[in-house]
């Protein structure tokens, strides 16, 4: 018998993403910054740029991206207290910093960055699931606008994003896949997964767990395709929304950074002692 596609909240079909918005440019200050809305998430993702790295790598002429995540006090429908007055982050709060962190390194060489730490900050304003996906996928826009504008100012003697990183969950909801889960089709998914892969279909990470029922390895597969068909959706909205910045990036990188002179010796110059 075959399973009636159940009613979705926004009415989209179960292979459609949530609506999403990627604002640039929204922190003065950060060297890149966008405000990501997918449905009715909202994440405030910044990335700043500092000249200098974690002790592990001094020396070594690499560089590092690493990120924060935090949800704030009343992103929720009741408020939760702010994790600094626990003194530390919860464990959920570390296990999503490490994801972000992990996805963004993925695709990026970290020789290029020379001795410098990207820190991406992403900031929960509302949460209606998804959040951490909806990180990972405004992570990338962030750190993708920050290196720009390093590379075009000549910070950067290399272009260090080596591909394309975005996420999404989805989810078994009465038997059927869907993508993109809201709260509510979280709360009642069977089977969830969040999936983080690139824009050429190579998975990075994939998190998922049987809420209410084991699953079969069929049922996976089906899954990961309907994942990684949102993720190639999203990809083309991260490159649209930084189509400008790239544009140029990949001017530079075909006409190539002219070498710098090397100094000349000073009798050539001005000529040996004397001469005519």
């Amino acid at each position: 018998m075959e399973k009636r596609e159940p009613k979705r909240r926004d009415g989209r079909a179960v292979d459609t993403l949530r609506e999403l918005r990627l604002e640039l440019d929204v922190s003065k200050f950060a060297e890149g910054s966008v405000l990501v809305s997918t449905g009715d998430t909202r994440v405030h993702v910044t990335a700043s740029v500092e000249g200098r790295v974690p002790g592990f790598l001094a020396g070594s002429g690499r560089g590092w991206v690493t990120a924060e995540y935090s949800m704030l006090p009343r992103a929720t429908s009741s408020r939760s207290a702010r994790e600094v007055t626990q003194g530390r982050p919860s464990g959920r709060t570390a296990e999503i910093q490490r994801l972000i962190g992990r996805s963004l390194r993925a695709v990026v060489d970290t020789s290029a960055l020379g001795e410098r730490t990207v820190t991406v900050d992403c900031d929960v304003l509302q949460a209606d699931a998804g959040t951490r996906t909806a990180s990972v996928t405004g992570a990338w826009v962030a750190l993708g606008a920050a290196l720009s504008r390093l590379y075009l100012a000549g910070d950067l003697p290399d272009w260090p994003l080596t591909g394309q990183v975005a996420a999404v969950s989805v989810g078994l909801v009465e038997g059927v896949p869907l993508l993109d889960l809201d709260y509510g089709e979280d709360q009642a998914a069977e089977v969830d997964f969040n999936v983080v892969a690139t824009a050429d279909g190579r998975l990075v990470e994939v998190q998922g767990t049987g809420e209410q029922r084991s699953f079969e390895r069929a049922e996976l597969d089906r899954l990961l395709d309907l994942a990684l068909a949102g993720i190639a959706e999203l990809a083309q909205r991260q490159r649209a929304a930084l189509a400008d910045r790239l544009a140029l990036v990949a001017e530079l990188r075909q006409r190539g950074r002219r070498a710098p002179t090397p100094p000349r010796d000073e009798r050539d110059l001005w000529g040996p002692p004397g001469g005519r």
